[in-house]
C-alpha cells in the first residue's frame, strides 16, 4: 500500500499571469504558499481475485477492467500516461470540498502521480511531478487551467513562482524573519463561502480573450514583488492587506464570474469588521474567502462571518510525498511467473516416461 499526502494552497497574488496563454508571451509570476490541509492518495495492488481490475473510490465507487473505461478524467489520464498494468486500488481523501479555489484538482493530480510512481517503484523529484501534472491538466485534459496550483502542490513551501515566456518555471522560497512570518500568520482568515465552483469555467470566461486584459494582468503581476518587498521591509505589515484589497479589486475586473453578490456581501461584512483586505481564492466564483485581519479584529470579523465556516490553517513546508510505502505483490508479475512454472512444470511431465 502507498499512501500519499499532498497540500492544498492559498495563492496572494499574481494569479491570472499563470496562464500559459497569458505567461508564455509576457511572463508571470505568482505569491503563494501550500498550507497544512491535504489532499490523500491510497493506492495498492488489486489482488486478482475480482471481475474488476482497477477500483477507484473518491465521491463515487468505480470498478473497470481497463483504464479507459475510468470514467474520473485525472485518473484515466494518469493511468493510461504511466501504462499502469497491474490491477490498482485507489481511495481519495481530502481535508477540504473539491472546486473551492484551493488547488484541490491538482493536488489530487499531483499525489496520484505521486503514488502510481511509487507503486511502480519510482521516485519523482517536485519539478517532474509539477510538470507531469501540467502536462496531463492542460495537454491531455486540455482544461482551462493555471499552472501555480501543480507547483505548489508539488514543491509545497512559501513561494514566489515565475512563469517564463520559455515555458520554464522557478520556484524561490520566501524567506522571512520567524516574528514577521508569525505575524503574517496570525493575521490571515480563511472562511468557507459554501459556494462551489469549476475553475476551469470560471477561468473560460476571461482566458478565451487574455489579451484583452493586459491592463489588469500586468498589475496583478506587479503587485507579487510589490508584496515581497512589504514582507521583507520594516514597514507595518498591514500594508500587505491593502494590498491584497486592491488586488481583489483588479481581480473582480478581469469578469463578472470572478465574484457574485453573496461573495460581495460577505466581503463587505468583513470589513466593515475589521478586515484590511482579501480576496475569493482560485480563480473566484465562489469556495474560500481569504482575508487579512489585524489580530485584534479577529473575533470581530468571525462574528460577523457568522453563517461562513471559519477554517483555521497554517503554512506548510512540504510539497506531495509519500507518507507510507509498503508496495506490496505486483499480481500481474506474479500472475506472469505463475504461468510461466506452470508451463515449465508441463513439459517435465511430458519428459517423464
Amino acid at each position: 500500500m502507498i499512501i500519499t499526502q499532498t497540500p492544498f494552497r492559498v495563492s496572494f497574488f499574481g494569479g491570472g499571469t499563470d496562464y500559459p496563454a497569458w505567461y508564455r508571451q509576457h511572463g508571470g509570476a505568482v505569491l503563494a504558499s501550500a498550507i497544512d490541509k491535504f489532499c490523500y492518495i491510497t493506492c495498492r495492488p488489486l489482488p486478482p481475485f475480482f471481475e474488476h481490475r482497477l477500483r477507484i473510490v473518491y465521491s463515487v465507487n468505480e470498478t473497470c477492467r481497463t483504464a479507459a473505461e475510468v470514467k474520473h478524467p485525472a485518473v484515466r489520464a494518469a493511468l493510461l500516461h504511466l501504462g499502469v498494468e497491474q490491477g490498482v486500488e485507489i481511495h481519495h481523501d481530502g481535508d477540504l470540498p473539491a472546486r473551492s479555489g484551493m488547488g484541490s484538482s491538482s493536488a489530487f493530480t499531483v499525489g496520484l502521480l505521486n503514488a502510481l510512481h511509487a507503486l511502480e517503484g519510482r521516485m519523482r523529484s517536485p519539478h517532474q511531478l509539477a510538470m507531469e501534472g501540467l502536462h496531463l491538466e492542460q495537454n491531455v485534459l486540455e482544461e482551462t487551467v493555471g499552472s501555480q496550483d501543480q507547483v505548489i502542490a508539488a514543491h509545497g513551501g512559501f513561494n514566489h513562482i515565475q512563469f517564463h515566456t520559455s515555458g520554464e518555471i522557478s520556484v524561490r522560497p520566501i524567506i522571512l524573519p520567524p516574528e514577521r512570518r508569525a505575524e503574517l500568520q496570525s493575521s490571515l482568515m480563511l472562511f468557507y463561502t459554501g459556494i462551489k465552483r469549476t475553475a476551469a469555467q470560471v477561468a473560460d470566461t476571461f482566458v478565451g480573450d487574455i489579451d484583452s486584459k493586459r491592463r489588469q494582468l500586468r498589475l496583478l503581476g506587479g503587485m507579487v514583488d510589490e508584496a515581497i518587498g512589504i514582507l521583507a521591509g520594516n514597514g507595518p505589515l498591514a500594508d500587505f492587506g491593502l494590498l491584497l484589497h486592491e488586488a481583489w479589486q483588479a481581480k473582480r475586473s478581469l469578469s463578472d464570474a470572478v465574484s457574485r453578490p453573496e461573495i460581495d456581501d460577505a466581503y463587505s461584512a468583513a470589513l466593515r469588521a475589521g478586515a484590511l483586505g482579501g480576496k475569493i481564492t482560485g480563480a473566484g466564483g465562489g469556495g474560500f474567502l481569504l482575508l487579512f485581519v489585524p489580530p485584534t479584529r479577529r473575533q470581530a470579523v468571525r462574528e460577523a462571518l457568522g453563517r461562513q465556516i471559519h477554517v483555521p490553517f497554517a503554512f506548510e513546508p512540504n510539497g506531495s510525498r509519500v507518507v507510507f510505502y509498503n508496495p506490496g505483490v505486483d499480481y500481474t508479475a506474479a500472475a506472469s511467473d505463475n504461468h510461466e512454472r506452470s508451463i515449465v512444470a508441463t513439459k517435465e511431465l511430458e519428459l517423464q516416461p
